[in-house]
Order: C-alpha cells, then sequence, then structure tokens
C-alpha cells in the first residue's frame, strides 16, 4: 500500500534532505537497504493492542496469540535468560509442534538472540552471520528437546559484533501478519514494560528488516504464497491476561495509519568514545527523533529507561527554550556500570544538569521583565516535568514492576515511537535498535492515556 501524504510530508525532510545526503555514510551499515531510497521505510499499520505490564506479563499476552501461527513465526529478542518468559515460550513451541503434527505439516519458526551470558559474548563470532545452536544444544538454552519439537521446523541463531555490538531489537511476527514490539527481553526482570501489537503493512517491513540481518548465514525462510501474506488474519481470541497493568483495544474497523519503520544499525566502534559530544550515527531512528524533536512545538513526552544522549538532552532543551513543554519520565539506579562504561555519566546526573539549565532560564526569564523590550519580547519557556519510576505500594512481588524500561516518545499528541532504542548514549552510538513512528493523533492519545493510567501510583517527581 502506498504511503500517506501526510506521512511524506512529516518525514520528507528527513528522507529526501538527510538521509538521502547521508548515503554514502549509512551504506556502510549493515543492514543498509534503505541507505539510497529511505522512502521506502513509510507503510501503514492497523494498530490491534496496547499493553502494559511486566516483560512476563507483556510476553505472555503476545504469545498466547502466537498459538494462532499456521506457517511461520519468528521471535527476535536481545537478551535471553532463564525465565518465566523462557518457560511461557517453551510452551508455546510445544503446543505449535502438536498442532502442526496433528494436521501433517510443518510450522517454520526461527528464534533470534543476541546475548544470553558473558562467555557467549567473549567468544561469539563477530560476523553478522551470526552463531547457528544445532538442536542437541538447545536443552541448554532452555528450550523443549529437539525429539519434542517434531513439528517444527526450527532454527536457533545468536548474533552479537564485539566489544559492545549488541542487537537490541524485540519483536514477534506471526505469518508476516501480525506484528508484536515489546519493549522487554526474554528475561526474568520485573520491569515496567510495554508492547504494541499492529497489522497491515507494517508486518512486510519488519520482515525485510529481519531478513536483513537474521536472514542471512543460512536461516533464511522460504517465499510464502502471495495470497497468505495479503489477507487479513482471523482474528485470534487472545487469552485474557488479567495480571497485565492495562491493555488497550483499536476498533477493527480503524482506518489504516501512517507509520515509519526506523531501523538503527550498530556502530561498535562508537563505545571508544563515551565522552564525546559528537553527532549520533545518522540512522533513521535516530534522525527521525532529533527531527520530531527540534520541530515539535507544543509538548514532548519521553518514558526512557535511561538518559545519557548528549545531542538528545541538548534537543530536550532546545525545545524548553522556545517554550515547548517537555516531560519526562525514567528510572534511577538502573544499569549504572553499563552507562558509566557506555557514556561516562549516569542518568541522574544528566537530569541534575538539566534542571539546573532550566533554573536558570527561568531566573533569566524573570529578570528579561526588569527591563522589558517591547519590540523583541521573550519567550516565555516551556514548562518541565521529570519522574522517577517507583514501585507501586502494596504491589505483590513478581507482579509489580520495580523499575521502568518502556521506551516511549510522543510529539504534540500526534507522533508516537515505539521501539527498543533508550534515549541514552549506547542505543544512539553504539547497538543496534528498531523503532516504529506511528502518526496519528487518535493512537497518541489512546497510547498515551493508558500510559497515565499505568503510571498512577508508581512516579515520583522531582520538578
Amino acid at each position: 500500500m502506498a504511503a500517506l501524504p501526510e506521512a511524506r510530508m512529516i518525514y520528507g525532510v528527513v528522507c529526501t534532505v538527510y538521509l538521502k545526503s547521508h548515503a554514502d555514510i549509512n551504506q556502510h551499515d549493515e543492514p543498509n537497504y534503505w541507505a539510497t531510497n529511505p522512502s521506502s521505510l513509510i507503510t501503514t499499520s492497523h494498530p490491534v493492542h496496547f499493553s502494559l505490564g511486566t516483560g512476563p506479563h507483556v510476553l505472555s499476552s503476545a504469545f498466547s496469540t502466537c498459538a494462532s501461527t499456521e506457517k511461520e513465526l519468528i521471535i527476535v529478542t536481545c537478551f535471553w535468560s532463564k525465565s518465566r518468559s523462557q518457560q511461557d515460550l517453551s510452551s508455546l513451541l510445544l503446543k505449535l509442534s502438536a498442532k502442526a503434527i496433528s494436521q501433517n505439516r510443518k510450522i517454520q519458526v526461527r528464534l533470534c538472540l543476541s546475548s544470553y551470558s558473558l562467555f557467549q559474548m567473549l567468544f561469539q563470532t563477530s560476523s553478522l552471520d551470526g552463531k547457528i545452536y544445532p538442536p542437541p544444544t538447545w536443552r541448554g538454552l532452555g528450550l523443549p528437546r529437539p525429539e519434542e519439537l517434531t513439528g517444527l521446523e526450527m532454527m536457533v541463531k545468536s548474533a552479537f559484533v564485539r566489544p559492545f555490538g549488541i542487537m537490541h531489537p524485540k519483536f514477534i511476527l506471526v505469518d508476516r501478519k501480525i506484528a508484536f514490539m515489546p519493549s522487554c527481553n526474554v528475561s526474568w526482570e520485573d520491569w515496567f514494560e510495554g508492547c504494541i501489537e499492529m497489522r497491515g503493512d507494517i508486518t512486510l517491513k519488519l520482515y525485510d528488516f529481519w531478513a536483513a540481518i537474521w536472514g542471512r548465514g543460512g536461516t533464511g525462510l522460504p517465499s510464502m504464497p502471495a495470497d497468505s501474506t495479503s489477507s487479513e488474519p482471523t482474528a485470534a481470541k487472545a487469552a485474557v491476561v488479567t495480571s497485565l497493568i492495562k491493555q488497550i483495544s483499536f476498533p477493527p474497523d480503524t482506518p489504516a495509519i501512517q507509520t515509519i519503520l526506523l531501523p538503527s544499525p550498530h556502530h561498535a566502534n562508537r563505545i571508544l568514545h563515551p565522552f564525546s559530544s559528537s553527532t549520533p550515527p545518522p540512522t533513521p531512528l535516530n534522525t527521525f527523533i532529533l527531527h520530531i524533536l527540534n520541530t515539535a512545538t507544543k509538548s514532548i513526552f519521553i518514558q526512557t529507561p535511561n538518559l545519557t544522549c548528549s545531542p538528545l538532552i541538548s534537543a530536550l532543551f532546545s525545545a524548553l527554550e522556545r517554550g515547548t513543554d517537555v516531560h519526562l519520565i525514567t528510572s534511577s539506579r538502573l544499569m549504572i556500570l553499563e552507562q558509566l562504561v557506555t557514556a561516562g555519566t549516569i542518568t541522574e546526573f544528566e537530569i541534575w544538569k538539566l534542571r539546573r539549565r532550566y533554573s536558570r532560564l527561568l531566573k533569566t526569564y524573570n529578570l528579561s521583565f526588569k527591563n522589558p523590550d517591547l519590540e523583541n519580547p521573550p519567550v516565555t519557556p516551556g514548562v518541565f516535568k521529570v519522574g522517577y519510576f517507583m514501585k507501586k505500594e502494596g504491589g505483590e512481588s513478581g507482579e509489580e514492576p520495580v523499575k521502568s524500561h518502556l521506551k516511549m516518545v510522543v510529539i504534540d499528541g500526534e507522533i508516537t515511537v515505539l521501539g527498543s532504542g533508550n534515549m541514552d548514549r549506547a542505543s544512539w552510538f553504539t547497538s543496534q535498535e528498531l523503532g516504529v513512528a506511528l502518526l496519528g493523533r487518535v493512537v497518541a492519545e489512546r497510547i498515551r492515556g493508558a500510559v497515565d493510567e499505568g503510571l498512577e501510583g508508581r512516579v515520583v517527581y522531582v520538578c
């Protein structure tokens, strides 16, 4: 389906002027299939659900829909560890295998991960072809035995580029018709997470991304008949997951919304300069977020685990200077060592500096009234709010999130960006990331409303 005019208006400058002007740089990235034609990332989607909860609960909800898989299931995660999510995934694989056997056929499955142990990262091949795990090793990864999965044509693969080139995206594709983009890994953390479920043409764009990075090195998938990817899937009746903090559904007759897939390839060499405030690589994700921050006119809402990316922080302060409200939700004391190694700073210090700059901005603004310039009145600074996520009082252990891991940007109540990218230096300069921009006021309002409700009683504001 052709991208709609409004999407090209919003993304046009980024695509035709900035990204194309950096095609010579982006062509050295892997993957880079969009470098000479960035507009190929523009598409449409039909949002189905947006869910909030701990990682295990969010993935359990997604896996209940994955049980409807008929031909092909792709699961991509960054971190892989022994957890309830791993157990739920194993149960899903057993169910799919039994279904396939009962129907005398095979279901294609690809499990893709980047990190599951320090030993693996130290000795993992740096080739993006990655490492394929033979079936006898699956039990060591917490998966069922191969003889229990004879209904599946399954391959398990890891990709990691030493020293810090981690593949951070997380997404799920069901029959190239249903897509999930969760913020969580198949891991043990009880953190505040989100997941968007989508259908429509975005699923094919996600498959293109998967094929370019994970489908290489012998793990590609056979082509699917055109009718099996273009027709609308039968709605799967997912089991009600009452432990979710919040789940909203979008009406089935909601028109397709303009959507942009936002890849960001890894740049492992950038980790060598953590104290540099240089310009981040001009990836589609980095470029788009900086563009919408620099053009926001009313409000910016960001929820991120960490905040250590200097160019992004500068863009936020510039927004406050021109009168745009900025609302930040982040976590404290989260992955401190990683922040120090990759950025040379930590979130709390960067927030403190930003609050200080904002106080000086307000002081300068207030002083301007002593000697007013009637011809050039000062711009009223935007309202700045900063809150740290906390565990809700009375929450049960294992059920109540203790930190926030959701990555979300909402601009002017119209543009929503979700995905794997944090607002820290690691995500902007080093690791591979993947985001999706949803363009539309109704979707932005509903998702932001769900997040606001989910954060009730879970935020301590410091500004």
